[in-house]
């Protein structure tokens, strides 16, 4: 008896699979998108792409998301993906901030992957959306050649689409690409393409079905610090003598071409106001390349590694510092205590392979609410230390 009452299970969970599926198709054939803007900047390491969609409902049904496409090449290198929705015109201009997150859909072609923005309320038939979309790329620029001399400039390769990659109809698209200066080798050229001072403006282009692509590639100078924390391991412990003690231990790489691009400017790491007892030492002891401002919003701690890093030479240092734990803990009306504190990195323009953060409390009892153990770690992939949405 159980065997056939778990295959009707099965039965009825395919069905209701494949509806989905069938629903969610139905609505991409239903939206269209009647302008799109991207802007691709490629000034350090980190592309930055700031994407504007005009999207409008062509079909009879309320629409309660909006679905982005993205090449298996860059789905690897994704660091994050945001949108708005944005309201009003000019100076009375709003912006509300909406859910993305990964999704499927069936027969993708060429493996493309996706990812869902959830609207704030159902785009009814006829009426239209505009949406910011802001996604960063690491490790998306390959220094070309890989090995150069001290005295020569480090070219690097981008590599894209200059058709705007959607599972929708484009009306009509413009895309532009900003480099760190003039000195461009070379690009693709796909008509209408205009390059102007630092900007190379592919498009408009119109009427371009689903899943359009068109491959580009840019061949340019960018001696930018290629700063990758190859491991970032933050320790953060809070004791109930009034203190937060954060540790973080760096494994930090020049990740430009080998043997060019001296890393000797300073890193610029973003704390909170009211730090104290801050140190900066690596394998050999304290070093004394450091610079430590605060005001009452923040706190800026300028390091710079003992000895200049060329191309694929790396690091290794220990930054720790002090905080009030009265400016982090507050406290619910269920008598619980919680700590509001930022765990990402604070190295600003670095881009971070593998983040470990341990979290400890010195009250086992307190810390059982939160993660049932005395030290907790958190291990988190591709993280970025710049998150701005820049001129949005």
């Amino acid at each position: 008896m159980e065997g056939p009452i778990r295959a009707r299970e099965a039965l009825a969970l395919t069905l209701f699979s494949l509806l989905f599926f069938l629903s969610r198709s139905s609505a991409l054939h239903d939206l269209l998108i009647s302008n799109a803007e991207r802007r691709i900047d490629l000034s350090s390491h980190i592309v930055k792409v700031y994407l504007t969609l005009k999207v409008e409902n062509a079909g009879s049904s309320p629409a309660s998301e909006v679905v982005l496409a993205f090449p298996p090449s860059q789905v690897d290198h994704l660091a994050t993906v945001e949108a708005l929705a944005t309201k009003g015109k000019r100076k009375k201009t709003t912006f509300v901030r909406l859910e993305v997150k990964p999704t499927e859909l069936p027969d993708a072609p060429n493996d493309t992957k996706y990812f869902t923005i959830y609207l704030a309320n159902p785009l009814n038939s006829a009426e239209s959306i505009t949406l910011e979309v802001l996604y960063m790329l690491t490790h998306s620029l390959e220094p070309f050649p890989a090995e150069i001399g001290q005295s020569e400039s480090q070219l690097v390769y981008y590599r894209d689409s200059a058709l705007v990659l959607s599972p929708y109809h484009i009306k009509q698209q413009t895309t532009f690409i900003k480099t760190p200066s003039t000195k461009v080798d070379s690009f693709t050229r796909v008509e209408p393409t205009n390059r102007a001072g630092t900007e190379i403006k592919y498009g408009p282009y119109e009427d371009h079905t689903p899943y359009s692509f068109s491959a580009i590639l840019v061949h340019f100078e960018n001696n930018s610090p290629f700063a990758v924390v190859e491991e970032l391991v933050r320790e953060v412990e809070i004791s109930h003598w009034g203190n937060l003690q954060v540790t973080e231990q760096y494994k930090l790489v020049h990740a430009g071409a080998r043997h060019k691009g001296v890393f000797s400017r300073y890193l610029l790491a973003r704390l909170p106001p009211r730090v104290h007892s801050v140190y900066y030492r690596d394998e050999i002891g304290n070093i004394s390349s450091s610079h430590l401002r605060t005001d009452s919003r923040k706190s800026e701690l300028e390091i710079e590694p003992r000895y200049p890093l060329f191309g694929g030479w790396k690091a290794t240092f220990v930054i720790g510092y002090g905080l009030p734990l009265q400016d982090f803990l507050f406290e619910s009306s269920e008598d619980r205590r919680y700590v509001n504190f930022t765990f990402g990195c604070p190295l600003m323009e670095t881009v971070v392979d593998k983040l470990t953060i341990k979290v400890g409390l010195r009250d086992q009892k307190t810390l059982l609410l939160l993660f049932r153990s005395p030290w907790t770690s958190i291990l988190r992939p591709n993280i970025l230390t710049l998150m701005l949405w820049g001129g949005l």
